[in-house]
């Protein structure tokens, strides 16, 4: 897990498949540079290490995962690819789900964050994160002594994000969830399609929608740096919208494979 040790409201960070906390860190830097002291951003590898069938078992290309400097056969923990669950070409499994929402329930017991923010299947898992802790008894395990490991966030950024599958999933969202959530989509992501991501939206209540013109990465222009941190630091006020960036801007989250 990765921290600036500062007493700044903290936002819990969630990368994408295939990619890891290092990793994810570097691809978002200039957000991190523009947030300065205000924020603490806190990135959390995902527990499950992937293997070459995970990366290439489904017809995608190296290239297509975006996350270059991974490598299973490196020893150095920072190039080591890493996902919160694995699927097939179905998208119904989610096998090591559970052991991703055992690690965040014990990270969430020992530290505050104000919010959390992911990217494509950490998007996806930060929206599940915020309507499991609304309702924490739907998912026992999750429990602390009978409680919530952490109050509700304040907010959830999700960049390319979706609905997970499966019986979790339909249980959380049964009838929506509440907390304040920033959904970001690439009019030209063509890994997240816009209907994926919009089955996501449909179930949050305190919706607020943002487009950029470029596919499947964490937008980084000056206008959504800026807009980025106001609305962290103020999820419910009347934040101005950042516009529409260039769709070449260089990508900065990394893609990932067509099956997350």
């Amino acid at each position: 897990m990765s921290e600036s040790g500062s007493s700044a409201p903290k936002v819990l960070m969630l990368h994408g498949y295939s990619q890891n906390a290092s990793i994810f860190s570097k691809r978002v830097a200039a957000l991190r540079k523009s947030f300065g002291k205000d924020l603490e951003l806190v990135f959390v590898d995902a527990p499950l290490v992937l293997h070459p069938v995970d990366l290439t078992g489904h017809g995608a290309s190296a290239d297509a995962f975006g996350a270059a400097e991974a490598s299973t056969a490196s020893d150095d923990p920072a190039l080591t690819p890493r996902g919160w669950w694995k699927t097939d070409l179905t998208r119904t499994r989610t096998d090591g789900l559970e052991e991703s929402i055992a690690q965040l329930r014990d990270i969430l017991r020992g530290q505050r964050f104000e919010g959390v923010f992911g990217f494509s299947q950490g998007a996806a898992l930060a929206a599940l994160l915020a309507g499991l802790l609304e309702r924490p008894h739907l998912h026992p395990p999750f429990l602390v002594d009978g409680e919530a490991p952490h109050p509700p966030f304040k907010f959830c950024v999700a960049v390319s994000g979706f609905k997970i599958a499966g019986p979790l999933s339909a249980s959380v969202f049964a009838d929506g969830y509440a907390t304040p959530t920033l959904h970001v989509l690439g009019k030209n992501d063509i890994l997240v399609v816009e209907e994926r991501s919009r089955k996501l939206i449909s179930v949050s209540a305190g919706k607020r929608v943002e487009e950029h013109e470029g596919g499947h990465f964490v937008p980084s222009k000056a206008s959504w740096r800026t807009f980025l941190k106001a609305y962290m630091l103020n999820p419910t006020g009347n934040v101005p919208s950042p516009g529409l960036s260039s769709a070449s801007q260089p990508a900065s989250g990394a893609s990932t494979p067509l099956t997350y």
